[in-house]
């Protein structure tokens, strides 16, 4: 969590949809969360690369690079959290989702408490592992 204390989420979306960013900027309001998106999976790649987020928030139908490459590229050179937000449900892309480094897997639509939820249930599991290694 980059030694953040009672700081706001910030989380990375990564989805070619651009009213989702929107949509979850009110859905999320009041919720400590800030959402930076990027509209492309290369895109999401450079920008975890450039500026590493506390979570990322990943579709996986996406033109060009889909959301379980971008998740395997990611996995390539660090640990952040990884929540897939996608209109998929079935069973086999869920697996092939989690066996690509993801963290957790939510379907559209989804109610923004339980997304609030599952963001912050990431960042204890993460707090607790860095508070493990820094031991």
């Amino acid at each position: 969590m980059k030694g953040k204390v009672n700081m706001a989420v910030d989380v990375l979306l990564i989805d070619d949809d651009p009213d989702l960013a929107i949509m979850l900027r009110t859905l999320l309001r009041g919720q400590d969360i800030q959402i930076r998106a990027v509209f492309s999976g290369e895109e999401g790649v450079e920008a975890c690369r450039d500026e590493q987020p506390d979570v990322i928030i990943l579709d996986l139908l996406m033109p060009s690079m889909d959301g379980w490459e971008v998740c395997e590229r990611i996995r390539e050179f660090c640990d952040v959290p990884i929540l897939i937000l996608s209109a998929i449900g079935s069973p086999g892309s869920v697996a092939r989702a989690l066996d690509a480094g993801a963290d957790d897997y939510l379907i559209k639509p989804v109610h923004a408490s339980l997304l609030a939820s599952r963001l912050r249930t990431l960042m204890r599991r993460r707090l607790r592992v860095e508070q493990v290694i820094a031991a």
